[in-house]
């Protein structure tokens, strides 16, 4: 069992008392529950698998390429030839 001191503001401590008053539970106990739920809190809000975290990304429109990534060469010299005017 860990042994933590803690600063609280006027604010958070008024809080405490009052939890503590209302509840019965001790500093202690108010305390512990708090970090408890909060780490339950935090592991629902977790960001999720990949596919999830890739499902919400907004990628554009997309479909404005000119080549597949195997051709990824190729295609700039055309794009180049053809900005350029030199066309074969």
């Amino acid at each position: 069992m860990g042994l933590r001191t803690v600063r609280l503001s006027p604010e958070a401590e008024r809080a405490l008392r009052r939890v503590v008053r209302t509840t019965g539970l001790s500093i202690s106990g108010v305390l512990t529950r708090g970090v408890l739920a909060l780490s339950e809190e935090a592991s629902r809000r977790a960001a999720g698998t990949p596919y999830e975290i890739y499902a919400r990304l907004d990628l554009g429109p997309g479909g404005y390429a000119i080549a597949p990534s195997t051709e990824t060469r190729r295609a700039v010299r055309r794009a180049i030839r053809r900005k350029l005017g030199r066309a074969r």
